[in-house]
């Protein structure tokens, strides 16, 4: 057996190799044509909710509304929240309606989704332009999609529509820097990505400004230096100073923690209370968050996570830290079974029904919305006007989207014991809502059995 033949295998292994290839490129083809059948579904969908609010007085809420109802229906189907399906839907009626040769070229297999992205993406500063220049720049971006992958054309394809755009980059600019906007993205093992879209030359400038200040405090630091609060050691250590380990961030582990010690704990430039050399309201405020902690992890028994409501699990450390330094907590008694909130209680007591059903809801009661409660708004499930009760059974927390939804939308609710939720969509769709239990557990600590005492 040659080199050759030994790294190819037998005849019989090409063989089964072109067989599996046939099987992929077989498998590809279906999944193309239920992903170019759902963009067109759910297009179609979006144009259903134009035609609902067309010659409405107040045509952009009775739009909005009309969507919201549309992909709150169709998140159910797909279990994906609702805001989700909407942008799915707006990405959709863009794709048929502005892109039909790129949709053509994708169904028939000459380029990939990828592709489709790569083009809509780069086509998207052609706003303004006419119908004649979209489709000049779209035949010659299929084209030269049909040679390479994604990865390779998507530059080639962005100057080619700068070519096309009827308005200038600077005005463009300006339009995009009026959507600046600061995002949480949840990660995993506690972690999260804070994102900020900025103009490039701030956001280079901030990076910039942080490299220096971190690359300071390296080349500032002594050997036995402590950890800061979010180094190695972690927030909440109990260790003594003399007992600190050198601080052996990095470069990028400073650069986070001087990130988050500015944005946390420093004013801003831009406060208009501030007077003088005096700190204005804006340097005042502090950063409010939504912890459920078990009470066994507060006193230091277990090192289980604690829930960040709304986001995801947190380390004990952290909230340790953090139940340390609040100025108020409360105590939560839930159902040893199904976990539910039974009773809560608090120091202070200013408003007991908000602070019941602010750990009894966690997140908004809409299916699918994971928005902190702190964050919503609380509904009568039974509209006041309509001589609903401010009780707790008629009580949830909604955020503000889905409170409008089904205050404007032909959405329904209705509350059962135990704080239930039971939601009807317009087309009649049941959709239950249970009050959630706390993902952290509750349980006694069952000490080992050690014997007789030795006396």
């Amino acid at each position: 057996m040659d080199e050759y033949s030994g790294a190819m295998g037998s005849d019989a292994d090409v063989a089964a190799l072109a067989s599996i290839v046939g099987e992929v490129e077989g498998a590809a083809a279906v999944v193309r044509a239920g992903q170019v059948a759902e963009v067109r579904a759910l297009a179609a969908a979006g144009q259903l909710a134009a035609r609902q609010a067309a010659g409405s007085p107040a045509a952009v809420r009775a739009h909005d509304m009309a969507l919201r109802s549309v992909a709150a229906e169709l998140g159910g189907v797909l279990r994906v929240t609702d805001r989700t399906v909407q942008s799915r839907i707006d990405e959709a009626r863009d794709l048929v309606e502005h892109y039909a040769a790129t949709l053509a070229a994708w169904e028939s297999g000459r380029i990939t989704r990828g592709h489709v992205r790569v083009i809509t993406d780069a086509g998207s500063v052609l706003v303004d332009a006419s119908p004649e220049r979209r489709a000049e720049f779209e035949a010659i971006a299929i084209v030269r999609c049909e040679r390479d992958t994604p990865n390779r054309v998507r530059s080639e394809v962005e100057i080619l529509a700068e070519r096309f755009a009827e308005r200038s980059f600077t005005d463009r600019h300006r339009d995009a820097a009026a959507e600046r906007r600061v995002r949480v993205v949840p990660g995993s093992a506690g972690m999260s990505d804070l994102i900020a879209t900025l103009p490039t030359v701030i956001a280079d400038g901030i990076l910039d400004r942080l490299t220096q200040q971190a690359q300071t405090v390296i080349d500032s630091r002594e050997p036995g230096d402590a950890d800061s609060a979010f180094g190695a050691r972690g927030a909440g250590d109990a260790a003594d100073a003399g007992d600190a380990e050198p601080d052996r961030r990095g470069i990028d582990q400073v650069r986070a923690d001087v990130f988050s010690d500015l944005l946390l704990s420093g004013a801003p430039a831009l406060d208009p209370t501030a007077s003088g050399d005096g700190e204005g309201s804006l340097g005042a405020i502090r950063a409010q968050v939504q912890v459920i902690v078990p009470a066994l992890t507060l006193l230091g028994v277990d090192d289980g996570p604690a829930d960040l409501v709304g986001r995801s699990p947190i380390d004990a450390d952290t909230a340790r830290c953090l139940a340390g330094n609040t100025h108020s907590w409360a105590r939560v008694l839930t159902d040893p079974v199904e976990g539910t909130v039974l009773a809560v209680d608090r120091y202070r007591t200013p408003w007991p029904q908000r602070r019941f059903l602010r750990a009894r809801d966690q997140h908004c009661r809409f299916p699918g919305c994971r928005r902190a409660a702190i964050r919503c708004e609380i509904d009568h499930t039974i509209d006041a006007a309509k001589g609903g009760p401010t009780a707790l059974w008629n009580l949830a927390h909604l955020c503000q989207r889905h409170h409008s939804m089904k205050q404007f939308t032909r959405w329904k609710v209705r509350q059962l014991p135990g704080g239930v939720l039971e939601w009807t969509s317009p087309t009649g769709r049941i959709y239950r809502e249970d009050a959630p239990a706390p993902p952290v557990a509750f349980a006694p600590v069952i000490m080992p059995d050690s014997g007789p005492p030795p006396f």
